[in-house]
């Protein structure tokens, strides 16, 4: 059993680059995913995320977003799809609407996969706890 997919936030994929301290659950949800071969996944969307933060000055990273990006993937994370399904799923998810483009898109992307969320985001933890994807709170 490799159980199901762990899709990372753009703040998780950010905590983990950093070794910052994450919850309990989400570290054994990490490791029992990498016992297990179970896929870790970054979504396209975190790449202009990340990138944005950089170039407004809220980020700052030792290499340039693409660089650190591209890092992330040969650390072992996977690349998650962005198809056009996902796109337009995002401009419907259900309950209250989530205001972030980004979070939207990642929200979709779990939905429609059926990937576990790593998030610290309240929004998205919020989305997940209204029954509308699963999550883990990192």
């Amino acid at each position: 059993m490799r159980g199901r997919p762990i899709l990372l936030d753009t703040c998780a994929a950010i905590w983990l680059s950093n070794s910052s301290a994450l919850t309990d659950e989400a570290e054994n949800a990490l490791q029992k995913a990498q016992s297990l071969g179970t896929q870790i996944l970054l979504s396209p969307i975190t790449a202009w995320e990340v990138g944005m933060l950089v170039s407004k000055g809220r980020l700052l990273l030792t290499l340039p977003p693409l660089k650190w990006f591209e890092a992330m993937l040969e650390s072992g994370v996977d690349l998650a799809e962005l198809s056009p399904e996902i796109l337009v799923s995002s401009s419907s998810l259900p309950g209250l609407p989530l205001r972030d483009p980004a979070d939207r898109i990642i929200a979709a992307t779990a939905r429609l996969e059926g990937y576990t969320l790593m998030t610290r985001d309240k929004p998205l933890l919020a989305f997940a706890a209204a029954g509308h994807a699963t999550a883990i709170a990192c």
